[in-house]
């Protein structure tokens, strides 16, 4: 291949891999938004139609310990394109007027797409120049964050105005163009030994995601001390012990779960699992109560798009935080940035408590929030590379992934139940009471994010071997 052709190949990597990270997010999250839309057109209920939302998560808190892994192989590309086919032909599956159970086989298809962006920070490490490496991997980190607030306002425009299948239609479309862009960009595959994928691990593993997913998604319906619910999570609690000491003793584990006790991985491990738990919810929440009609005494009665719109300042406020923290690394701690950023989140979610009755503090709530959760999922990265090998990049980055569906779960759990508890029999909109309930839930989450960043600040001191320091060296993080 020619030096220019490489050139521009290079040139245009980065924006393919934030194409691919955005699309995928974005895709992902299309069932939250579209839910009203499939309760009415599909005649489901609302816990029927929650499933719309709930097996994309599952599928892809599965898939991506599996796609991490078999990304730092020898075949990442394969992996990547092969996952988007997936994710696309699940878009046209929910397209098509098949019935619900079919829907939700393409949800569950669209799901396989949460487990690329790990990937796509893996290609980033490897195919990027070293001068773009550290700001591409921080921008990659926050396409998590600013797809959601894409895929929303999105899908509530195109349902609004061509129906349920306009949205799954502009999502199969905008995949195969991200294939297209992605066949052509991606850099070639690394040449590394063939590694077996860990099938008895990933089973192990699969089974205590499902489990403890399951027990969240479904905790306010099944009641938290149901039979049900108990049991799932004692599966999800033995499967977890059973996969560990499996994963401790296999040659080629699926996740090098080692590595995981590094502080700093162990720090941005914790980190996701606390700060999404606790600003999540406030998402829904924001998109619920914007659309709440004033006869319930309280709400705007918004149309589905312009509740979508009201998370366009989250996605600013990310992509804003990802500029600053590239060059708020270079001079502090990562784990004190997560605490800073942490606090930011608090202030979040301190106005929602205080302002949501008036739109502009609204605004500055959601503005607030992308900049605190972009900031986070833009330095957790960095954390991670800090304390894993090349080789090991796209498992470590997996998990992490995992532990972010996990805090996202556990915490919309919650705020739902606050939700239910507070709606009365006669209506199916909840007081005022539980949003309040729902946001100071939020609140202790996120103190206790800070707390954990202060406290494993005082253990991220450990000295990296040479190889991760000469990884981390773009950010020249000062100690």
């Amino acid at each position: 291949m020619s030096r220019s052709k490489m050139t521009v190949r290079q040139s245009v990597l980065l924006p393919a891999l934030l194409l691919l990270g955005v699309v995928s997010t974005a895709v992902g999250s299309l069932g939250a938004p579209l839910l009203p839309t499939i309760m009415s057109d599909m005649d489901v209920s609302l816990s029927t139609s929650q499933w719309a939302l709930t097996i994309s998560l599952i599928v892809g808190a599965v898939a991506a310990p599996v796609l991490g892994r078999l990304g730092d192989g020898r075949r990442r590309r394969e992996v990547i394109l092969s996952a988007l086919a997936i994710v696309a032909m699940g878009c046209v599956l929910a397209a098509l007027p098949l019935g619900f159970e079919w829907l939700l086989v393409g949800r569950a298809m669209q799901g396989v797409g949460l487990g690329l962006v790990p990937l796509a920070i893996t290609a980033a490490r490897d195919g990027l120049p070293e001068h773009k490496r550290a700001s591409g991997i921080t921008l990659i980190g926050v396409t998590t964050a600013a797809g959601l607030g894409i895929g929303y306002p999105i899908a509530g425009v195109l349902t609004e105005y061509g129906g349920l299948p306009a949205a799954f239609w502009f999502g199969a479309a905008l995949t195969v163009i991200t294939i297209s862009v992605a066949a052509w960009a991606l850099p070639p595959n690394p040449d590394r030994e063939p590694r077996r994928l860990d099938i008895v691990g990933a089973a192990l593993l699969g089974v205590a995601i499902v489990a403890l997913l399951l027990a969240c998604s479904q905790g306010p319906q099944w009641g938290w001390t149901s039979l049900a619910l108990l049991s799932s999570v004692a599966i999800a609690v033995v499967a977890t012990c059973v996969w560990t000491w499996w994963e401790l003793r296999h040659q080629t584990p699926l996740v090098n779960v080692r590595l995981l006790r590094h502080p700093s991985v162990l720090a941005a491990n914790v980190m996701v699992v606390l700060v999404g738990a606790g600003i999540y919810p406030l998402l829904s929440l924001v998109v619920r109560y914007v659309q709440t009609p004033a006869t319930a005494g309280y709400g705007y009665g918004y149309s589905a798009a312009l509740a979508g719109l009201m998370l366009v300042p989250y996605s600013l406020g990310s992509f804003l935080a990802s500029r600053i923290a590239v060059r708020a690394m270079r001079r502090f701690s990562l784990e004190a940035l997560v605490a800073a950023s942490s606090v930011v989140l608090i202030a979040s979610m301190v106005l929602f408590l205080t302002t949501r009755a008036h739109l502009l503090p609204l605004l500055a709530t959601m503005a607030l929030a992308g900049f605190g959760i972009g900031a986070v999922f833009a330095i957790n990265p960095a954390q991670i590379h800090r304390g894993v090998p090349p080789d090991e990049t796209g498992s470590a980055n997996s998990f992490y992934q995992v532990l972010r569906y996990v805090g996202y779960s556990v915490g919309s759990a919650l705020s739902a139940t606050f939700l239910v508890i507070n709606t009365s029999e006669n209506t199916n909109q909840p007081t005022e009471n539980g949003y309040t309930a729902a946001a100071w839930t939020g609140i202790a989450a996120l103190v206790l994010a800070v707390a954990a960043a202060l406290l494993l600040h005082r253990n991220s001191t450990k000295p990296e071997t040479m190889e991760v320091a000469h990884l981390l060296a773009p950010y020249t993080v000062r100690r």
